[in-house]
């Protein structure tokens, strides 16, 4: 588990979902949501099996925001061209925390990897 940066500022614990079992899996199933998830080499999510809406954003390369959507239980967030990962949290999260287009996220895992890290 590492920290979720938005813009320079650390906003929530972060899941890292970097292999294809953790990428299946997601936020799917569990009883308590992880604040937020991160899938990398994920252009587009779905919402299939899920029961509550959560934020998305799609990133590029460099951690920039360049879509920002409400995934809906059973819903799809297409690919979008530019977009490498996703970023999940429960719905309501990207407003607190001030995430929209344009908006540069990064990961904290001690080490000062990752996009923007």
């Amino acid at each position: 588990m590492g920290r979720l940066l938005v813009d320079g500022r650390d906003v929530a614990n972060l899941m890292l979902a970097d292999t294809w079992a953790r990428r299946a899996r997601g936020m799917l199933g569990r009883r308590r949501l992880p604040e937020a998830m991160w899938f990398v080499g994920e252009a587009s999510v779905h919402g299939m099996g899920m029961t509550q809406a959560l934020d998305v954003a799609q990133l590029d390369a460099d951690g920039i925001v360049v879509a920002v959507h409400v995934l809906r239980p059973f819903g799809l967030v297409p690919p979008r061209r530019g977009a490498v990962d996703v970023l999940e949290a429960p719905r309501g999260s990207f407003e607190r925390w001030g995430v929209r287009t344009g908006s540069r996220v990064a990961r904290d895992d001690g080490t000062g990897s990752g996009p923007g890290g």
